[in-house]
């Protein structure tokens, strides 16, 4: 596959995903960025089942002032990393609600100023609350492109970089929530469901690994 065929996968994963989003729990954005932060190194499942509960007390960056660190880390303590997490959920709702009035900075740059929030957050964040045409390249992303070919890359951020500039910003808004979910479910780590793709004529990875058989 190359990126003349773009078009083919953009109309096969909308086709598999018609009403893909993301599958973090949230209601609103401050959650919804929160909720992002969880996510690293965790599964958005894992990540849910805590939500439930502690979104009902952390509802705002204003709620900050009645949860301590040792608190935070209480309702988060069943997620990876939740020592450092608790301490930069915990100061990123200081930092809101001290310089940004409990607003959510909209920026790239702005965001990634804020604790434990790198450019992917970054980018999941704006693509889904205000539709901006970012892909977030996360482990799944990076394998499939890396499977399809469309990159050659060894790390998501190196994957990043290439979509970046060779995807135009229409690719990248039609693309992000399917390409995570195809990645999630589908072409996956261990058997990948290569047999029923549909773009294994075109995957050099149902090739590599077929041609053997």
């Amino acid at each position: 596959m190359n990126k003349k065929d773009l078009p083919l996968l953009e109309e096969k994963l909308n086709e598999m995903f018609p009403n893909a989003k993301t599958e973090l729990y949230y209601e609103n954005e401050f959650q919804l960025l929160i909720a992002i932060i969880m996510s690293a190194q965790s599964t958005d499942k894992q990540v849910n089942k805590v939500n439930k509960e502690f979104f009902k007390v952390l509802k705002t960056p204003k709620d900050w002032i009645k949860l301590w660190i040792e608190k935070i880390k209480e309702y988060i303590k069943s997620i990876s990393f939740f020592n450092n997490k608790a301490k930069n959920i915990y100061n990123t709702c200081k930092i809101l609600v001290e310089k940004y009035n409990s607003k959510i900075p909209e920026t790239i740059e702005e965001l990634t100023q804020l604790p434990w929030v790198w450019i992917k957050t970054a980018k999941v964040f704006l693509a889904v609350t205000k539709d901006a045409p970012y892909i977030w390249v996360d482990t799944h992303v990076h394998r499939v492109l890396n499977r399809l070919w469309l990159v050659n890359t060894k790390t998501p951020l190196e994957t990043d970089k290439i979509i970046s500039k060779s995807f135009t910003k229409a690719d990248h808004a039609k693309l992000h929530n399917t390409l995570v979910l195809f990645g999630r479910y589908y072409c996956t780590a261990r058997s990948p469901k290569c047999e029923t793709c549909p773009f294994k004529e075109k995957c050099n990875y149902y090739k590599k690994t077929y041609s053997k058989k």
